[in-house]
């Protein structure tokens, strides 16, 4: 598997796999999701042109199979969006890029990943803990992650239940030397 920058002309291959991740949402009556349109390609090159925006290329791949989206939230590396084809499913591809993003995170001085995600979802929150997020109580939520909270309800979200969830991650010892600690559970 290979972590790299999306390119300009991979923006409408990150939307088709956004309409393939949606898909298994169906089966738990969860139609408004499978039926969400992807981000538009316009605010998804802001994202690639701000180095924000990461693919995952299965081995011998040639087009990615996955990516993830990025912001700076609160001191925080923000997960907007992570997405693996199903037909790529559980090879540890969202993992991977999620530690992508954790390391380039720690290289930047920052101490956590969050994210917002459907907490009855098999694949969303009970995933991320597997991967040491955890989830936030209301009183932990920083200003930029409940503005992000009002903007999912005002989405329509809402709908069914959601979490914003935490992983701290160790900062970079001198010498430059990055890693990740993960928050509670083992992953």
């Amino acid at each position: 598997m290979r972590i790299r920058p999306a390119s300009p002309a991979e923006l409408p291959l990150l939307q088709d796999i956004e309409r393939a991740a949606g898909e298994p949402f169906r089966s738990l009556g969860m139609t408004e999701i499978a039926e969400d349109d992807p981000l538009p390609t316009d605010v998804l090159e802001t994202y690639r042109a701000a180095g924000r925006a990461w693919v995952a290329e299965a081995d011998g791949a040639a087009d990615p199979v996955a990516y993830l989206l990025v912001d700076t939230v609160d001191g925080a590396a923000h997960i907007e969006q992570v997405s693996v084809h199903p037909a790529a499913a559980r090879r540890g591809i969202g993992r991977a890029l999620i530690e992508h993003v954790a390391a380039d995170a720690v290289a930047q001085g920052l101490t956590a990943l969050t994210l917002t995600t459907f907490t009855d979802v098999p694949w969303n929150a009970p995933y991320y803990a597997r991967l040491g997020f955890r989830a936030l109580a209301e009183a932990e939520l920083t200003d930029g992650l409940r503005e992000i909270r009002r903007a999912e309800a005002a989405h329509g979200l809402d709908a069914w239940p959601r979490v914003c969830m935490r992983r701290d991650l160790a900062t970079a010892p001198p010498g430059g030397v990055t890693g990740t600690r993960p928050a509670g559970a083992g992953a």
